[in-house]
């Protein structure tokens, strides 16, 4: 393997019913089957991906009032799939997506000290927050946090669940069996948290595990999400569709890490990516079409479409043109819930470039839907696919990827068969895992304390 080339990592996304998903594919199986979960897990790790990760919501998404098919799944609960999948693999790693807004620490801090114990030493938790009121009704504490406290409370809870796995330091359990000591200290686990979201204390009741705390992810683009990733994540789970977009990202958030005392490679950066493999490049091309006609129906569309606009838009034709009436403007939102409200903060200026862009390439709502809420996709034949991954992590645009297939359990069957090889030969994959915790798939050093505030200004 070169010495010389940037090591490519993988994971894999365990698909739900979302715009990703064609869940109506005649190949496509169960969501909730465990058995779907061993499929693309054993998969990822047959083909020596880094992690599989699952997402998770809360609650269940609804429209003007109302669930509709696309959201319809739901999710088992993430640590405890986790937890059964550790036991029918043996390196692969085990991220789960776990909300610090309605969470506790000591609850997380025990689940993920225990997910280690049991993968030994393959957790990773993808670190949320929870920024709406429509989830919060779910909870007894209802309501939601503003912006700034959600990221404060995300930073203490992650300083918190720190002091909760740093209470045992790995060498106070003795079991000497012949002296009758089983523990060195008898103060081991014991813990104190005072800040501005918490006021804790007590003894943690897990040892120490093999990686002494979770890797940690974090998903989020705005500056927020940006800063917090580069004081305390260990990678970063994103979007960026080209070359270009990606690099900016990249030089971006690592120019961020050394005020924080951290270098570059203490950070991974891992966009989300789907893709479509074709035994030529047309083929690839006419399937990644059917894909998208697949995942966006007619009535799909309509709903992104009232996303934006804000309107019940149920009597529009999807195969019609864009409504001429503008999108309403506030607080109230018939998508409550859902990342679009945050993601079109100016809804006018979009629905302007929208027409503009369906004016121009005579696009019907559906043909636009499809057109703008596209995903960074790899296309192509086997050999252009692998090209392309490789691309982006040697020219610094991504640490690698996390792929999100279309069709579950077996959309990541091609891709481990066919792409996997060819970054192998090339020496940009590993051919055999060299270590046995997730830490170490990814090249990160020892867990050390989250660094909550930056140490000094990067240099210039």
């Amino acid at each position: 393997m070169s010495s010389t080339r940037k090591q490519i990592h993988l994971a894999a996304h365990f698909p739900g019913v979302n715009n990703t998903t064609v869940w109506s594919d005649p190949d496509a199986g169960s969501h909730i089957d465990f058995r779907s979960f061993v499929h693309l897990a054993q998969t990822a790790e047959r083909a020596k991906f880094d992690f599989l990760f699952l997402a998770e919501g809360l609650r269940l998404r609804e429209q003007n009032g109302l669930i509709y098919d696309l959201d319809v799944v739901g999710r088992p609960d993430t640590l405890t799939v986790l937890t059964a999948l550790a036991a029918v693999t043996e390196r692969l790693g085990l991220a789960g997506t776990i909300n610090s807004t309605f969470n506790e620490p000591y609850d997380i801090a025990r689940q993920f000290a225990t997910l280690d114990h049991l993968s030994a030493g393959r957790a990773a938790w993808n670190v949320v927050t929870s920024w709406d009121e429509f989830t919060g009704e779910n909870f007894r504490r209802g309501g939601f946090l503003p912006k700034e406290k959600r990221y404060l409370r995300a930073k203490e809870f992650l300083a918190a669940t720190w002091a909760l796995f740093d209470s045992w330091r790995g060498d106070q359990i003795v079991a000497d069996a012949e002296s009758g000591v089983f523990l060195a200290d008898p103060d081991a686990g014991r813990f104190a948290v005072h800040s501005d979201q918490f006021d804790i204390s007590g003894r943690f009741a897990v040892p120490r595990s093999p990686q002494t705390r979770p890797v940690i992810l974090q998903a989020g683009d705005s500056d927020e999400g940006r800063e917090f990733a580069a004081s305390s994540a260990d990678a970063i789970f994103s979007r960026h569709g080209t070359l270009e977009a990606g690099r900016a990202f990249y030089a971006d958030v690592k120019g961020r890490l050394a005020r924080y005392g951290r270098t570059a490679d203490e950070l991974k950066i891992l966009p989300a990516a789907t893709f479509v493999l074709g035994d030529t490049a047309a083929e690839a091309e006419e399937r990644a079409n059917h894909v998208r006609h697949q995942q966006v129906s007619g009535q799909t569309a309509i709903k992104f479409l009232e996303q934006l606009w804000n309107r019940d838009l149920s009597s529009y034709d999807p195969d019609g043109p864009l409504p001429t009436v503008d999108p309403l403007v506030g607080e109230n939102t018939i998508a409550r819930g859902r990342a679009s409200v945050r993601m079109y903060r100016d809804p006018l200026a979009t629905a302007r470039e929208w027409r503009a862009l369906a004016e121009a390439k005579q696009l019907s709502i559906r043909e636009l839907i499809i057109a703008v809420t596209a995903r960074q996709s790899f296309i192509g034949t086997p050999a252009q696919v692998a090209d392309a991954i490789d691309e982006f992590v040697q020219t610094d645009a991504s640490d690698g990827f996390v792929l999100v297939p279309h069709i579950t359990p077996g959309g990541l069957d091609g891709f481990a068969d066919t792409v996997v090889p060819l970054l192998q030969e090339r020496g940009s994959f590993r051919a055999e895992y060299e270590g046995t915790t997730l830490r170490e798939h990814l090249g990160l050093s020892d867990a050390r304390p989250p660094i909550t505030a930056p140490t000094g200004e990067a240099p210039s």
